[in-house]
């Protein structure tokens, strides 16, 4: 547990650093992350027997902040449509094509890389502290998410969550989790808005906060879910031990991801 403490504050404070540089920096940053997050979920499902397609998927990474710093977000999907239209080709060619080879060869790009994207398009928000608020929005809620999920679940314990993926997880552990998450969205709008008075006409009024944080925390603990229930078809107990205490980075990232679905469509819904 303390080696688990230690890990955690140690990538908290590099967090923070990189969130507040936001920009190139983050954007590389995020990059190096999304990329070791697929290569651990490749291999899990090379180790599984599947032959996922990768290099199309390691090709739209490697465009990807070229691209989304050089145009909109709306890059994305003609960059994510020709991914997955090259990836689905090169599976019908093979010599034995199969159904389960697409879904495999995609479900990294959809769950991973796609995020990241969504990620690196949020360094060019303007201005800095709106690109800031959106960064904190993704990992703070997520964070905080997480954390009371485990402090309350390990207190209360109670009926399961979903056994047959996480046996661990539990419904009070899960309550704790949103309101977690609600309570970062809350720090986050709040801090932002007092430390710049020009996000208050952009940011949403406090119900909308509420429903976020709320929306939020769910989507995030399905993104903890489906990464468990990849880690148990794949018949693994983590991604890999980069981080001592903490398994993989598709161990500390698999909330965030998801997160980041709900972040990017809060950001196009209040046009940030």
């Amino acid at each position: 547990m303390l080696q688990r403490i230690i890990t955690g504050s140690i990538l908290v404070a590099l967090l923070v650093i990189i969130v507040a540089l936001g920009g190139w920096v983050f954007a590389l940053v995020a990059a190096l992350a999304i990329c070791l997050g697929m290569h651990e979920e490749f291999h899990a499902l090379s180790i599984k027997g599947h032959r996922p397609v990768q290099w199309p998927t390691w090709v739209g990474m490697a465009l990807a902040i070229p691209v989304l710093l050089t145009f909109t977000y709306r890059a994305i999907v003609p960059l994510l449509l020709g991914v997955c239209f090259v990836t689905i080709t090169v599976v019908i060619f093979r010599d034995k094509p199969s159904l389960e080879d697409a879904f495999f060869s995609l479900m990294p790009l959809l769950t991973i890389t796609l995020p990241g994207m969504f990620l690196i398009s949020f360094t060019q928000v303007t201005p800095k502290a709106a690109q800031i608020v959106l960064l904190a929005l993704v990992f703070v809620p997520a964070v905080l998410n997480d954390t009371f999920a485990l402090l309350v679940g390990s207190k209360v314990g109670g009926p399961k969550l979903c056994p047959a993926v996480s046996p661990h997880k539990t419904i009070s552990g899960a309550i704790g989790g949103m309101a977690g998450s609600i309570l970062g969205v809350l720090m986050v709008i709040g801090i932002g808005t007092l430390t710049a008075p020009e996000l208050a006409a952009m940011l949403p009024n406090l119900p909308i906060c509420l429903l976020f944080g709320l929306i939020g925390g769910f989507v995030g603990q399905v993104g903890d879910l489906f990464a468990s229930l990849v880690k148990r078809h794949c018949g693994i107990k983590d991604f890999s031990n980069i981080f001592p205490g903490h398994g993989g980075m598709m161990d500390r990232m698999d909330s965030i991801l998801f997160a980041t679905f709900a972040v990017f469509c809060f950001r196009i819904l209040f046009a940030i």
